[in-house]
């Protein structure tokens, strides 16, 4: 709590800037020779680079209930891309807002139910996906999830040049309010500080760049993805059933000139996000807000991208389970520091309400620790990072631990993998089953047991579905929607 004491003498602002699908590896910022990220190159030079920093759900929905609660996903009972967070769920909001905060959600969080504001005072966007829980993940009479056809997004005619989508469209409206926000603060100056988060859906599919951003990456050396001859004996049970119902099957995903097409039009959205970033920054600095303002950028999780020959996120290997994590302190504090310890983003709540100085007993219990002492220098040794997946297009509760070198994933009931990422940064080599790994592979499937029950998320999940799927039809019948709809005031905006 060092950094809290000594520099955050008064309540910092916090700007959380999030992207969506965001691959940590293809930035400039987290080494990447090719793609261009100067802003977020300039973020990790003045702040803290989290170098394994993970996902607690590897998708939208609920890795951001998971990421504004500090909650296991499971806890929260939001298992899909239609699982509603209950609104007596204390979030990051709700907590700032009780500590004095001004708190404004600007872009996408993905929010399902009719709260859609979860403690922040008003938000500035509407969402770009629908808040209704129309996206229940059923099955068939067999209990297999329908095919959605997923990789059909990461070739032709959905990746590639565009002269605007409606995706580009919802980027710039959120970003626009986040700059009128920024810039309004700064001209009034409130005494309340605030907690804005501005959220972005890019760089998630579908891969549509314009002319201009393509350019970008003219003549430049494009990473291709490596494919391994025994590469289907690699996969495990999870990786079947999600190439399965994505599709994969079904376009030639991994031929050369899909795959440059898919990666250059990826880079050039990082671009595009990271011009983003720079942008709240300078409106930032332009209005002396620069200095007492808490910065951090992430993203829900990641993207395969075709590695190994998948897409989407959904499994726990490295492109889809990692996420970026840096953070900016007031006065540049801990400048060019890069930790190497794995993280989780459920951290993220308890290290902001340290940072804004709310107390331990205004808390309730939740399941992210504080990084602050991690900043400051101290480790209490190697901690244990899960990751979880359920419902939506598996057939059985999965789960992923990381502790230290090693990456343990274990789906209820069927195979199991075990990594060792520093020997094997590619997870290619399952090590499970080794007898001289059998005491690592025995603690980490313990801590798995000790933190999760399955069978009743395996349980919950199923009963959650039934029950959406009820609700669901009643809600179409009926006409209504959740969406939420910004008010704007015509009579005090411009000339008046």
């Amino acid at each position: 709590m060092r950094l809290r004491e000594t520099y955050m003498a008064q309540s910092p602002n916090v700007l959380l800037i999030m992207a969506d699908q965001l691959v940590p590896f293809l930035t400039g910022a987290y080494g990447h020779a090719v793609v261009i990220t100067p802003h977020l190159d300039q973020l990790v030079q003045e702040g803290v680079r989290f170098d394994a920093a993970y996902t607690p759900y590897p998708l939208c929905a609920p890795a951001r209930a998971a990421c504004m609660t500090g909650r296991y996903a499971s806890d929260l009972g939001c298992y899909d891309n239609a699982a509603v967070l209950h609104a007596d769920e204390p979030t990051l909001a709700h907590y700032l807002t009780n500590a004095g905060y001004e708190t404004v959600l600007s872009g996408k969080m993905h929010f399902i139910g009719p709260d859609q504001l979860h403690g922040f005072r008003r938000r500035l966007t509407t969402d770009v996906y629908p808040a209704n829980i129309d996206w229940v993940p059923a099955t068939d009479e067999s209990g297999r999830f329908p095919a959605g056809g997923h990789a059909r997004l990461y070739v032709e005619p959905n990746v590639g040049v565009r002269p605007w989508t409606k995706f580009l469209s919802y980027d710039e409206e959120t970003h626009f309010r986040a700059l009128e926000y920024v810039r309004e603060r700064g001209r009034t100056k409130p005494s309340e500080p605030f907690f804005l988060v501005v959220s972005y859906h890019h760089p998630h599919d579908p891969f549509h760049v314009t002319q201009e951003l393509w350019d970008l990456y003219e003549g430049v050396d494009i990473e291709m993805p490596h494919y391994p001859a025994n590469l289907q004996a690699t996969y495990s049970v999870m990786d079947r059933w999600l190439n399965e119902v994505h599709e994969t099957e079904a376009v030639d995903l991994g031929a050369p000139d899909n795959l440059y097409q898919l990666r250059r039009a990826y880079y050039g959205l990082v671009s595009y996000i990271d011009r983003k970033v720079g942008e709240l920054l300078a409106a930032l600095e332009q209005t002396n807000q620069r200095d007492n303002t808490i910065v951090v950028f992430t993203s829900d999780h990641g993207d395969m991208l075709a590695e190994k020959l998948m897409v989407q996120k959904r499994c726990f290997y490295e492109w889809s389970a990692r996420v970026p994590l840096i953070v900016q302190l007031p006065d540049q504090q801990a400048a060019g520091r890069k930790i190497a310890d794995p993280v989780s983003l459920l951290d993220l709540v308890p290290t902001l309400l340290d940072w804004a100085g709310v107390p331990m007993e205004d808390r309730l219990s939740m399941d992210g620790v504080s990084l602050a002492q991690l900043i400051d220098g101290t480790n209490d040794g190697e901690r244990a990072i899960f990751g979880e997946y359920h419902v939506e297009k598996v057939r059985a509760p999965c789960f992923m631990v990381r502790q230290g070198r090693y990456k343990y994933i274990y789906i209820h009931g069927y195979d199991t993998q075990l990594f060792d990422l520093e020997a094997d940064p590619g997870e290619w080599n399952n090590l499970a089953g080794q007898p001289e790994l059998q005491l690592v592979e025995q603690r980490l499937r313990e801590l798995i047991l000790e933190r999760f029950d399955p069978e009743r998320i395996a349980a919950d999940g199923a009963a959650s579905v039934r029950k959406r799927l009820v609700v669901r039809q009643a809600l179409q019948r009926n006409d209504i929607h959740w969406d939420y709809f910004p008010y704007f005031d015509a009579t005090r905006q411009y000339v008046r």
